[in-house]
């Protein structure tokens, strides 16, 4: 499969800052390529977080990071298959994954279908898998960080992100 988007540019986005250091939205990526590998970076910022100020809700980790909401739960998923994040009374906290069985489950239906539709877009994803689109973007942050995944924005008005396997 060949893919040829280096053409196409990314409009403005909001600039997301935590300690002085700019992050990169989904929707700034220069090559489209970058996009998976934002989530890892995404996860480092993430885990700074949580490293430095301890346990935090889904809102607080949204607030302090400036992160969109797809960009946090694809960092959790990263975070989780590197079994460093776990989910307390509502908190997301360092430490052992718990999470596993979820993102793990739906990680699973996300490769299948890619496997079987090609390039999807997440809605399509979260469609076709019968996973909520939040749980998508946690399920491919686990794929991305297997070396799985990979992905691109294909249209930048409706800021359609697509995934496919590597």
């Amino acid at each position: 499969m060949s893919y040829s988007f280096s053409r196409l540019y990314i409009f403005h986005s909001k600039q997301n800052v935590y300690n002085h250091q700019k992050h990169v939205s989904f929707f700034e990526c220069e090559h489209l390529s970058d996009i998976v590998s934002l989530f890892g970076e995404q996860a480092g910022t993430v885990w700074q977080v949580l490293h430095e100020r301890g346990p935090m809700s889904e809102s607080e980790l949204l607030t302090v990071t400036h992160l969109a909401e797809q960009q946090l739960y694809a960092a959790i998923g990263w975070l989780a298959r590197e079994n460093k994040i776990r989910k307390e009374n509502n908190t997301y906290q360092l430490g052992a994954t718990n999470l596993v069985p979820t993102i793990g489950k739906d990680a699973g239906k996300i490769w299948r279908t890619l496997e079987i539709w090609g390039e999807v877009d997440t809605q399509s994803l979260s469609r076709l898998s019968r996973i909520v689109e939040q749980d998508v973007f946690t399920a491919v942050g686990w794929l991305a960080r297997e070396g799985k995944v990979d992905g691109a924005i294909r249209n930048i008005d409706e800021k359609k992100i697509l995934f496919w396997l590597k």
